[in-house]
């Protein structure tokens, strides 16, 4: 046998294994862990975002994303006729219902969720209250670090709930009131700062 035909014979089993090798394309997802996301984290589809804000009044809420807050489009109903004080009542029971409610498939599955607990109940200003307060039934200094900023930033950004400088005055039943603002910072760090507040004599 000459030289080089021992050389083509010692070829063949090398390329066996070349060809042996190339029956399984690599990819960046490993198959143990499941298939790979099929959305970007707080995007949503078209679709989404047509399907929350069918039918009432246009609002929006800010859900946690990412560890953020999110504003996303909602509806409320309110019914027709009733006064500029108590219309802003209904609002801002429908923004706190609308916190509550569990985000539709679309938002889970693109990392949206809620801190705020259902039951929560919402009413207006008693005796001397500034005409803008909502007290609530649970009060807000008991309310999770979260949960408190959803509802100041969706208050304070509803030009029905919020007074003319984008301020909320928030209290419990029988609890001192005060006024609570929605920062860039609370937006970004809702778990960490908390929104400002003061006093309200």
């Amino acid at each position: 046998m000459t030289l080089r035909g021992a050389h083509a014979w010692l070829a063949v089993p090398l390329l066996a294994v070349l060809l042996a090798g190339c029956g399984i394309r690599p990819t960046q997802v490993p198959t143990e862990f499941g298939p790979a996301p099929s959305r970007v984290p707080c995007a949503l589809s078209g679709t989404d975002l047509s399907a929350q804000s069918a039918g009432g009044l246009p609002v929006q809420v800010f859900l946690l994303c990412s560890s953020q807050l999110v504003a996303t489009d909602r509806s409320v109903r309110i019914p027709d006729g009733p006064a500029e004080g108590q219309r802003r009542v209904q609002v801002a029971q429908g923004l706190l219902d609308q916190l509550a409610a569990q985000p539709p498939a679309g938002e889970a599955q693109a990392g949206y969720s809620t801190d705020v607990l259902g039951g929560i109940r919402v009413s207006g200003p008693r005796g001397k209250d500034p005409e803008d307060t909502f007290r609530l039934s649970t009060p807000p200094e008991d309310l999770g670090s979260y949960a408190l900023a959803q509802i100041v930033c969706t208050f304070a950004g509803s030009e029905a709930t919020a007074a003319e400088d984008g301020s909320v005055v928030l209290g419990g039943p029988g609890r001192p009131l005060r006024r609570y603002e929605c920062t860039t910072q609370v937006r970004s760090r809702p778990g960490a700062v908390t929104p400002p507040s003061g006093k309200v004599a």
